[in-house]
């Protein structure tokens, strides 16, 4: 494996190790545990504590318990989702970058999130969103969720975390959580700055790395946050007052940065990358209340935007959006080479696409610059397992924007969708010790484990460039595919061909049989029966284009919202038992891109999947079938 990389003390944003940003704690000491008198105090004990309920956290938490081990999800807000929440309402962007010809949108859980989203909340809502995340969440058994919770300390023991404090003042609790793996998901790198682990901040300075991208020096500067707004329009005139603390433009100020339209608020509002995001945000969000504001009275009253006349805010983000602060050090360190490159990394566990997306410091302050430098990446890059843990805290993980990344490659792998194929990665990692008893480094340094544990998350539909399925206890891998009919560049073998998806290099993967022929079917016959108890099955669910919630008619209007066309609604699944073919599942309006059916296990030779209707599309299509014993 490549080597760890040597880090200087204060050089280029990393802190040496006990520099904590936000904490003070050190090996053997802690802050002050005790509760106050009218405090409850009470003990949990879990596999795995995910602290933050972002995407990042939201998907690791749900893929731990779906993979067997209990979590306590601790969230600081009342609602989950984090920068894509209705406190916040930022996309939910991810590889494919809105290109309407990559397949590069991630899938896993995410995929599920969005295609879930897109069939039930047609009404528009980013309050639904967060139903749909909390649903989600609260739906899994091994999943123990706290709200409005905040980690305010971490114990260390020998080099390891074995707890954490968190605190619900709504409910004048406080907790004790021990478990074995920890993951920050925090976004701020919270857990990891109060257990003394070693972190970045701050911009490297191009020499550290070789990165062209970087600033000569090295620098505190980070990216800045952002505040949203959303707007309608009435049918009368809507005339609008400022209070006297907002700020003034005029047309000078926007000379980079367009008003298209105003139903929803602009990325660039932003301002607070000079400060620090983390100590300073009270200043930065009243700064950027100050310069919404004044952009809206712009519209409004410049007479520049007349068309504005009729229209009013209707709502005003009050929590920035944040897009930097502290990174995590790992074992490795993902630099701007290695994505431009696509470095294919032995321990992959996810993939980025996103452009390298750097944006001025000064914000709004630096109106004679672009507001950001977008860098695109012809092909999507992969994300080692070695940057999702920590280096000096061998059991805590971290997926989000406080991953192992220079600030250059932080451009690019800070994106929700990003973020929450991270997250899945790290949570499924995380159980995936806890059932072996091992650190995640011992998956890396074994390759057979690593490779156990990458077929693992192809299981549950997690991307893997370059890596097709190799499970050993998938059955249909041994069997003879039929099918009823198939187009020319879709035969039945594709279902077991290894691969799930396409990223855009031509070829399909996938079986297609025309729905106008009468109900298609792809068959499995084995040479000797087994006792079948599961299928599993991945449709097409349109990777090719954007898909996500959007208060902006630019980003929303254009996307094909309901159920994905292409995706298998009525299906029956039949195995051929001694007394004939038997149905044994039957899905109904089915949105999914993978849907898994168990039963009592059957002594069976064949199985046969049996297409009744799609969601529009004229062609089945299915990418894979998977059958287990």
């Amino acid at each position: 494996m490549p080597s760890r990389r040597e880090f200087i003390a204060m050089s280029g944003g990393v802190m040496a190790a006990g520099t904590l940003f936000g904490g003070n704690t050190v090996e053997g000491a802690s802050l002050p545990t005790a509760a106050p008198e009218s405090w409850t105090q009470k003990q949990h004990k879990a596999n795995v504590v995910v602290a933050g309920g972002g995407l990042a956290g939201v998907c690791a938490a749900i893929a731990a318990a779906r993979n067997g081990a209990s979590v306590v999800l601790i969230q600081d807000r009342s609602r989950l989702g984090g920068n894509s929440s209705s406190e916040i309402r930022m996309h939910v962007c991810g590889a494919n970058n809105h290109k309407a010809t990559a397949l590069w949108r991630e899938s896993g859980i995410i995929e599920e999130l969005k295609l879930t989203d897109s069939a039930t909340n047609l009404q528009r809502s980013f309050e639904m969103w967060d139903l749909l995340l909390y649903n989600k969440v609260i739906s899994e058994p091994n999943i123990t969720l706290m709200l409005d919770t905040s980690v305010i300390d971490v114990k260390v023991a020998k080099g390891r975390i074995s707890a954490v404090t968190a605190a619900c003042p709504q409910l004048a609790e406080r907790y004790d959580i021990r478990a074995d793996y920890f993951l920050d998901c925090t976004g701020d790198g919270a857990v990891a700055a109060l257990s003394g682990a070693r972190c970045m901040r701050g911009r490297e300075g191009r020499d550290q790395y070789g990165e062209s991208l970087a600033p000569e020096q090295a620098d505190q500067k980070t990216m800045g946050n952002s505040l949203l707004f959303m707007a309608c329009k009435h049918d009368r005139p809507m005339p609008f007052s400022p209070p006297p603390w907002a700020r003034k433009f005029t047309e000078d100020d926007f000379k980079h940065r367009s008003i298209q339209s105003w139903e929803y608020g602009y990325w660039w509002i932003e301002w607070g990358g000079e400060l620090d995001t983390i100590k300073d945000n009270r200043r930065i969000r009243h700064e950027l209340l100050r310069i919404l504001l004044g952009v809206w009275d712009y519209i409004k009253n410049s007479g520049q935007h007349p068309q504005s006349e009729n229209w009013a805010l209707q709502w005003i983000g009050m929590i920035p959006g944040k897009r930097e602060s502290r990174r995590i050090l790992g074992e490795h360190v993902m630099i701007q080479r290695e994505l431009e490159d696509a470095v294919l990394y032995p321990d992959r566990v996810s993939f980025g696409g996103w452009p390298m997306d750097d944006h001025p410091p000064g914000g709004m302050d630096d109106r004679d610059q672009p507001p950001c430098v977008q860098i695109q990446f012809d092909r999507p890059y992969s994300i080692p397992l070695r940057s999702l843990y920590s280096v000096d805290r061998p059991n805590l993980l971290m997926a989000g924007r406080n991953i192992s990344a220079s600030h250059v490659a932080l451009t690019s792998t800070r994106v929700m969708a990003t973020c929450a194929a991270m997250g899945q990665a790290a949570g499924t990692a995380a159980a995936f010790c806890a059932s072996e008893r091992r650190l995640p480094r011992d998956i890396v340094a074994d390759p057979a484990r690593l490779k156990r544990f990458q077929q693992r998350l192809l299981r549950d539909d997690q991307s893997l460039l370059g890596v097709s399925n190799e499970d050993l206890d998938d059955l249909a891998r041994s069997a003879e595919v039929t099918c009823s009919h198939h187009t020319n560049d879709g035969p039945p073998e594709a279902v077991i061909d290894g691969w799930n998806r396409g990223m855009g290099e031509g070829v399909l993967n996938q079986w297609r049989a025309a729905m106008s022929d009468g109900s298609p079917w792809v068959q499995l016959d084995w040479k000797e029966s087994h006792a079948l108890r599961q299928i599993q099955i991945t449709f097409d669910s349109g990777l090719h284009r954007k898909l996500f919630l959007s208060g902006e008619d630019a980003a929303y209007l254009p996307q094909t919202r309901g159920a994905q066309p292409e995706t298998v609604s009525d299906y029956v699944i039949e195995v051929k038992a001694a007394e004939g073919w038997r149905e044994v599942a039957r899905g109904t309006g089915n949105y999914l891109r993978l849907v898994r059916h168990e039963w009592a296990p059957i002594e069976t030779s064949a199985i046969r999947l049996r297409v009744l209707k799609t969601n529009g599309d004229p062609l089945a299509r299915v990418y894979e079938i998977r059958c287990y014993a």
